[in-house]
């Protein structure tokens, strides 16, 4: 079940390497636990309706011009009102001059004051990417996640059908593992999921009879990556010879994750099947379909069989290709 998350203001401060201007507690027992943020140009102008006090309030050059053109009786009386309402944190862009009275509010109503020399806009773009990956809605999923081709690719199945073998292949081949038996996926947009692995088994996989090895040191840097997006979900599991699986490709599966769907593959596994090679076409694939290239459609098209009406069985598939090359 997805779960939700705070951040601290300290997190906040190291990463945008903020000054302090006022602090009332420690920045560690000050969360946040909304990743929008407002800039309270109408709020200074004494309109409260629709205002959200866990927001973290930004000030830029139109905000403190403002209340420098106020009299001084008006402006404090904005100030405090503005104040009042306890926002989590108050931050200055582009390294302007405290008006006192703001910092008398601060310290009246214990509201952390901060400031950057960054540009406003550039600081709030950066501030609410990373409150959207640190507050995201995250479950945790069994599987091996690992970067194929620069495709996301997350496998799961059941315990013992051979993910993490498979992922040991890859990473010979040149791919980059991401984590392994443990998954972390946040939804970070309404169209993107994010997969990374929990900091205490990061690097690390498991082989049957070997035991455990850290991935980084053994083959190298080269061959692990922090996090990465979830192009693909691809499903392993045992041979059925009474399942009748897809052959052609025009089916498309999708699996919902966090209200998602990402694009979903069944692959049967068996002795002699090289499930790395397997994995990098399904990778190369999936990319091509991305940039509006369908093989499978294309097939069909030559064959003269449309593709939005139900899909051939094997049988007339077979009878269409070997009908066709008797023409030639």
């Amino acid at each position: 079940m997805a779960k939700s998350y705070m951040v601290s203001l300290n997190d906040i401060i190291n990463e945008s390497a903020l000054e302090t201007i006022y602090m009332p507690v420690k920045p560690d027992e000050v969360l946040i636990a909304c990743a929008d943020i407002n800039r309270p140009g109408l709020q200074l102008g004494g309109y409260f309706d629709y205002f959200d006090s866990t927001r973290i309030q930004v000030l830029g050059k139109s905000e403190i011009g403002y209340l420098n053109d106020l009299d001084q009786e008006t402006c404090s009386t904005r100030i405090d009102d503005f104040v009042s309402r306890r926002p989590p944190a108050i931050i200055l862009c582009r390294g302007l001059d405290i008006i006192p009275m703001l910092k008398e509010c601060c310290v009246k109503y214990s509201v952390p004051l901060l400031r950057t020399e960054d540009a406003t806009s550039s600081f709030m773009a950066s501030l609410i990417a990373y409150l959207n990956v640190q507050l995201a809605l995250r479950i945790t999923r069994h599987g091996v996640f690992i970067e194929v081709y620069g495709e996301g690719i997350l496998l799961v199945g059941d315990s013992g059908v051979g993910k993490s073998e498979t992922a040991i292949e890859l990473i010979k081949r040149g791919h980059r593992l991401i984590a392994d038996d443990a998954v972390e996926i946040r939804r970070v947009s309404s169209k993107t999921l994010v997969g990374s692995a929990p900091d205490n088994i990061r690097h690390f996989i498991e082989l049957r009879g070997i035991g455990i090895v850290n991935a980084r040191r053994i083959f190298g840097m080269g061959s692990v990556k922090i996090t990465e997006k979830i192009d693909m979900v691809i499903q392993l599991e045992h041979w059925d010879n009474n399942k009748v699986y897809d052959r052609i490709g025009l089916d498309n599966e999708f699996a919902e994750i966090l209200g998602i769907k990402v694009p979903m593959l069944n692959i049967p596994v068996k002795p002699g099947r090289n499930l790395a090679i397997i994995i990098e076409v399904a990778a190369m694939n999936n990319r091509q379909k991305k940039m509006g290239y369908n093989a499978a459609v294309e097939l069909m098209h030559n064959l003269g069989i449309e593709a939005e009406s139900d899909p051939p069985s094997e049988a007339s598939l077979k009878f269409n290709i070997e009908e066709r090359s008797d023409k030639f």
